[in-house]
């Protein structure tokens, strides 16, 4: 059953942090509280948003339930291309009878909890772009490259790619991400896992992609962690959602501008109209940013996958 939030209730109270009594912690991620149960971790998305690297102030109501809903659909429409990490989102009887674990505590945890295995994270952002845009649109007005890609000339922005492109990056635990050729990221992984990265995340892309045009939406670009278990690569973390992607209405959508999105874009937008540099502190969000940003991830699950499981 899905979290009354997505269903059209008015969202919850956001949620910056979660501690869970007697459980340790694995891992205060920008976006998720992660505590670690064994051979297993439990994922809790927060409505913690994070811009250009930096993690806002101001919670986003309801954004965490999103994540978690839109990963759990795409681990199990996806299996069949890439294993990933997904077990289960019903986590009430994880800790059931524990000490100081209230039924009231269970309850917040629901709806923004996924058990996953635990799988050694390859540190690599694996991004596919299908589309001229981000960081991607700035280098090709420079260069008429995107992330090592010669593209053709004459492209605007937000155009369509001839054939969607691998851009790998560097995950950094702080500061900013940055964009490596895939050259540079065989010298960190090797070339074989490259290989194998590059594959999966392209085939994910591309089943994503028509999906998601049949309901409307282009995937403009995604980006996909990866990690081994038993040698096996897996995918990990969340799956194409309004934090990890780019998605526009087909119906909004001509090239030569930046088309309305369902994702922390519109987040983006209004911070560089502040003037801010993308360095911490971040400016403040206003309210109406606030319940504008918590609206779009609810629409953008909507879209992609109500009705559709």
């Amino acid at each position: 059953m899905a979290h009354a939030f997505l269903e059209g209730a008015p969202a919850p109270a956001g949620v910056s942090s979660v501690t869970i009594p007697g459980v340790p912690v694995f891992a205060h991620g920008k976006v998720r509280d992660i505590f670690d149960l064994g051979d297993h971790l439990l994922l809790v998305a927060t409505d913690r948003l994070s811009a250009y690297d930096v993690v806002m102030n101001e919670p986003i109501p309801g954004k965490g339930i999103v994540l978690t809903a839109l990963s759990e659909f795409w681990f199990q429409r996806t299996a069949s291309i890439v294993p990933n990490h997904y077990v289960a989102t019903d986590v009430r009887g994880l800790f059931a009878g524990q000490a100081g674990v209230s039924e009231e505590r269970l309850a917040g945890l629901q709806g923004r909890s996924m058990l996953v295995r635990k799988a050694k994270r390859i540190d690599i952002e694996c991004v596919v772009r299908g589309y001229l845009a981000g960081s991607g649109w700035a280098e090709y007005r420079q260069s008429g490259t995107c992330i090592g890609h010669r593209l053709p000339s004459g492209l605007k922005e937000s155009a369509r790619l001839p054939e969607p492109i691998f851009t790998p990056a560097t995950k950094a635990e702080t500061g900013h991400d940055m964009n490596i050729s895939t050259a540079e990221m065989a010298n960190i992984v090797g070339t074989e896992l490259t290989r194998r990265l590059e594959d999966a995340s392209t085939r994910l892309y591309s089943a994503a992609a028509r999906h998601c045009e049949d309901r409307g939406i282009i995937l403009a670009d995604t980006k996909f962690e990866f990690g081994l278990l038993d040698d096996d690569v897996i995918l990990i973390d969340e799956a194409l959602t309004p934090d990890s992607s780019r998605f526009w209405p087909v119906d909004g959508y001509a090239a030569g501008s930046s088309p309305p999105s369902f994702d922390k874009q519109y987040v983006r937008d209004y911070l560089d109209s502040t003037g801010w540099n993308h360095e911490p502190p971040p400016p403040p969000l206003p309210g109406e940013v606030i319940a504008r940003t918590s609206e779009k991830y609810r629409e953008a699950y909507v879209r992609i996958a109500g009705n559709a499981r």
